[in-house]
């Protein structure tokens, strides 16, 4: 008998993989961290995940320990076993998806930073030069003295350091320093405001359900601007006095800044640290917070959705702000929900996971109020006594040819304006047009590789696919006539920037979207001239949209409301309404009344109507009716499977042989397909998609076991890709 690892090893294999450990490296290979081992004729990094003693007949032995401390603990090694079952991933290659960036390698390709501390020692004043007189004084007036402070006192300091050293009057160590993204944020200070009766009836029945100890869920349904983080700080606070963790989710980047601000002026001062995961970090910066996280060195850790992977072990709350957001879902590799994960998670650590939205997610608003199983807080009203804002829908069919802002609206935006107030405009299409079309003869430019118009961005002189990136300059004449005349057509939010300026030649005008803000701080610079009043009209894509505190914004105008409408896809109704809930949310924040309009072509559909009147339940009532028949979410359950490759032909009969495959061991399962995906051709690849539907999960799972021997028959250069409980279908 022997010690024996099990190893995940990051290869597309559907099991783990045991391997001795050699006598020298018993010490050292603890579950939780990387190893370097043999597979075929290559080496590959794999994660440690338990020790057992056995037979090692036959095994290869681990090659290499890759880190001195572990990165994860068993409880985590647990939930990430069951996360990658249910989405049908492999393992190993879960773990690396889950594990911070730099992390893929042979050992980190991130460097632990080191800062130099000096310290001052008993002995004789006989240093001559003034520059180290200086620096002994100070650092003898300190008592130790870090570098980076020194050299910020002194220019090159360096030399005469070395020679206070030698002398023996001052020694000098190294200690392990953190990246910390927000270490020069200042702290603002707030008063805690006192809660209202609805958020104090959320706050009791939510401390009540954490004092118990064990899993529990709820949801937050609160209206925009009624008090949602308040509820979640005073529920944090709670967890962490009682000596346990707490890990926030946003859906967005893009949220972090403000909600880490709000964070850290309720509990900086109570010495209270607070990580931040989210891709947006450095690989330096997500190395180090991961590392403290797994040091238990961390309370508080905040995040986008790969902060459900946080190496917790003592998780007293989770809490998913704005849980329905389609971004919370992974769309390539491993495509898990963090959402779903957290409450997961929330089972294997016994937490108490909190959902909170304006606009819940029907499967999750049906669970909450009507099953026993969810906890369901209502939020009616905004806090401080403030109405919600007034909607008005202009009927484009109604309005004489325009560009893309209609008389009305350019009306209103002048009038704001003149009051000294902020308008935020939303027009979720970025680019300058979405087209390039020759009015000779109306051909339009298409991408390459993906069955997709290239959009028009002016600014950069280029024309871009949105989903492969492929780029290239604007031909002079039409490729197919040789005329003189492509232009563009459609209006993206570059374009709707410059026919702003062209109305209002004296605002100050600034755009939010993918284009601006892809430079590291550029969207925190952005929101901070926003509530300077730097800006006085803020236009963007649905990143305007969600989660901000703009007190002096006092109309919200959506230009073209019907985009989300004609989406070929049954949750089009569902995105719609919670898009114009959440950014007529942004509108009368502040002390001053808010007043939303909304450009559109069908200003009678319902999702409009329930989003003008902001009523979700009247909407959630409409929508059920729509998916009921179909057995389609909350009362069925989906897996999309994807059949891609170069062949078409090959694509195609690829599709059948697994449908006849399926059909016969899923006998309770209905097999839609295969059929074109909207997106046909993606990256290159022709697309045929097969989905899965039935009335309860296990059917489904059942039937996927049997993915396996169907792909192995599947013809060279073809390949599956299964999303279980799909968001996005195209």
């Amino acid at each position: 008998m022997a010690t024996v690892a099990e190893v995940a090893v990051a290869a597309p294999l559907d099991k783990t993989l045991s391997y001795k450990v050699p006598e020298e490296l018993i010490a050292t290979a603890i579950p939780g961290v990387r190893v370097r081992v043999p597979l075929g004729r290559r080496t590959a990094t794999g994660y440690l995940l338990a020790i057992a003693e056995g037979s090692i007949e036959g095994l290869k032995p681990i090659k290499e320990i890759l880190d001195t401390e572990r990165l994860f603990a068993s409880g985590w090694t647990e939930f990430i076993r069951k996360a990658a079952a249910y989405y049908r991933y492999p393992l190993g290659e879960a773990c690396r998806t889950a594990l911070p960036a730099g992390l893929a390698g042979k050992g980190s390709d991130v460097r632990i930073l080191h800062e130099k501390v000096y310290t001052a020692l008993p002995g004789e004043d006989s240093p001559s030069g003034r520059k180290q007189q200086q620096l002994l004084a100070l650092i003898r007036e300190k008592g130790e003295v870090e570098l980076s402070e020194l050299r910020s006192v002194f220019n090159a300091p360096y030399a005469a350091l070395e020679r206070l050293q030698e002398l023996g009057l001052i020694s000098v160590r190294d200690i392990e320093r953190s990246r910390d993204p927000f270490r020069d944020v200042p702290i603002i200070d707030e008063t805690e405001p006192v809660p209202d009766t609805s958020q104090q009836v959320a706050i009791d029945a939510l401390l009540s359900k954490l004092r118990e100890n064990s899993f529990a869920a709820a949801l937050l349904h609160g209206v925009t601007g009624s008090g949602k983080t308040e509820v979640y700080l005073r529920l944090i606070a709670e967890t962490v006095a009682a000596g346990r963790q707490a890990l926030v989710l946003v859906p967005e980047i893009a949220l972090t800044p403000q909600l880490v601000s709000r964070f850290r002026s309720r509990f900086a001062h109570r010495n209270i640290v607070l990580a931040v995961l989210h891709s947006g970090l450095s690989d330096g910066e997500r190395y180090d917070a991961w590392r403290s996280i797994a040091r238990d060195e961390v309370q508080i850790v905040i995040g986008a959705r790969s902060a459900v992977f946080a190496p917790c072990d003592n998780l007293g709350v989770i809490v998913v702000d704005e849980e329905h957001e389609s971004s919370y879902k992974q769309s390539e590799g491993f495509r898990y929900n963090a959402r779903d994960l957290a409450l997961l998670r929330g089972q294997a650590a016994g937490s108490l996971v909190l959902l909170g939205s304006a606009t819940p997610s029907l499967p999750v608003y049906r669970r909450a109020c009507g099953t026993d199983e969810m906890l369901y807080l209502p939020l009616s009203g905004r806090v401080a006594g403030r109405k919600l804002p007034d909607v008005e829908m202009i009927d484009m069919r109604e309005q004489e040819a325009c560009g893309a802002l209609s008389p009305p609206m350019l009306e209103a935006l002048g009038h704001h304006i003149e009051r000294g107030e902020q308008v935020l405009l939303l027009l979720n299409r970025r680019g300058f047009a979405p087209y390039l079309i020759c009015s000779d003869c109306g051909f339009g430019l298409r991408c390459p590789n993906c069955a997709i118009t290239l959009t028009y961005h002016q600014s950069a002189r280029k024309l871009l696919c949105h989903y492969c990136d492929f780029d290239q300059v604007p031909p002079d004449v039409c490729p197919r006539c040789a005329g003189h005349n492509l232009l563009p057509e459609g209006t993206g939010t570059e374009r709707l920037e410059d026919e702003l300026g062209k109305h209002f030649p004296d605002c100050r005008i600034a755009r939010m979207d993918r284009d601006t803000t892809t430079a590291k701080g550029a969207h925190q610079r952005l929101i901070d001239r926003v509530m300077a009043n730097e800006v006085d009209i803020l236009v963007g894509t649905q990143m305007v949209a969600k989660g901000h505190d703009f007190p002096n914004v006092t109309l919200v105008g959506v230009v073209d409301a019907d985009n989300s409408l004609n989406f070929p896809d049954f949750r089009s109704a569902e995105r719609t309404f919670s898009l114009l809930v959440q950014v007529a949310g942004r509108a009368g924040r502040g002390d001053k009344a808010g007043r939303v309009m909304v450009q559109t072509w069908s200003p009678e559909h319902y999702a409009l109507q329930c989003a003008a009147a902001h009523d979700y339940k009247a909407f959630y009532e409409h929508e059920i009716t729509c998916r009921e028949p179909l057995g389609y979410p909350p009362f069925g359950y989906l897996v999309n499977l994807v059949v891609s490759g170069n062949d078409e032909t090959k694509v195609a009969r690829a599709g059948e042989v697994l449908v006849g495959g399926l059909q016969h061991y899923g006998r309770e399962v209905e097999v839609l397909g295969p059929a074109p995906c909207p997106l046909a051709r993606l990256r290159g690849k022709t697309r045929n998609q097969i989905l899965l539907k039935s009335a309860t999960r296990m059917p489904l799972h059942r039937l996927l076991q049997y993915l396996g021997p169907l792909t192995k028959e599947m013809p060279a250069g073809v390949r599956l890709t299964t999303d279980v409980d799909p968001v996005d279908m195209l």
